[in-house]
């Protein structure tokens, strides 16, 4: 068979094999740059060319004195790496008598057997971003929303100052032969996730992620959830809502359990 009638529209083989490669490229083009952006909930476009750029990494101009903005409140706090970083001991010493009104919650010294997070050592800006966010509304809590509305700039700097002075509580991993999760360690690079210790310490840390280590797995759980089904939104760039979502509830079982651990003397009280 001559190469001329191997790819002539006469030959039947020849025009299935490019009628069904250019149908899946078509579907796929269509999929990805049209269904999916679309199919986010919590993002809205202006439309199908607006979905088309954005899938594409595209940044669309508008033109319109008008730009969609969404139906729920978003964080506008700025981070930088270097950003509270050189706290003054009156700052820290403001802190210490603001968070009095946090030690129900939170433990006198930032370290709680509760459920709610532990904040000694944590990370400043990450506290500075969670509380600006409580006092927008970018984030909701019926307890932090009326701690947080009436906080001032200057309140806000003091706390997170005050916790990230404090003792950071160890990592304690009893099972040191058993590996951690690889969700953990290597992310899942297939689905578009990345590790949990590349952002949230033991790897790397990305400037206002939390650190993780000793949280409570019930909160760690909660959060991670909540991100999945975009009942919280104050991530930056949506970067925790679309790793969760991608997350298997295994995932987000061993992730919760592995950053949960936490010395005998510190851990809760089972119930019998």
């Amino acid at each position: 068979m001559s190469t001329e009638r191997l790819f002539s529209l006469r030959n039947p083989w020849f025009v299935g094999a490019v009628g069904i490669t250019a149908g899946l490229f078509v579907l796929t083009a269509v999929g990805g740059l049209i269904i999916l952006p679309f199919a986010q909930r919590d993002v809205t476009f202006a439309g199908i060319w607006d979905a088309i750029c954005s899938a594409a990494g595209v940044p669309q101009a508008r033109s319109s004195a008008n730009p969609v903005q969404p139906d729920f409140k978003i964080s506008t706090v700025v981070i930088t790496p270097a950003m509270l970083s050189n706290p003054s001991q009156e700052s820290i010493g403001r802190g210490a008598t603001l968070a009095q009104q946090c030690a129900i919650c939170h433990g006198p010294v930032g370290v709680t057997r509760a459920d709610s997070p532990n904040l000694a050592g944590q990370y400043a800006p990450a506290i500075y971003k969670q509380l600006k966010d409580f006092k927008s509304g970018a984030r909701v809590n019926a307890v932090m929303t009326p701690f947080a509305l009436p906080l001032s700039e200057q309140d806000i700097v003091d706390l997170s100052a005050y916790y990230a002075y404090l003792p950071r509580l160890p990592a304690y991993h009893p099972d040191q032969g058993r590996p951690a999760p690889r969700i953990v360690v290597n992310g899942a690079p297939l689905r578009n996730i990345a590790s949990c210790g590349s952002c949230h310490g033991g790897l790397d840390n990305k400037t206002g992620s939390p650190w993780l280590e000793g949280q409570s797995a019930a909160y760690i759980k909660a959060q991670l959830e909540a991100f999945a089904s975009g009942a919280r939104r104050n991530d930056i760039s949506q970067q925790m809502r679309n790793i969760a979502r991608q997350m298997t509830p295994a995932e987000i079982e061993e992730a919760a359990q592995y950053y949960a651990s936490q010395p005998p003397h510190l851990q809760r009280a089972s119930v019998p």
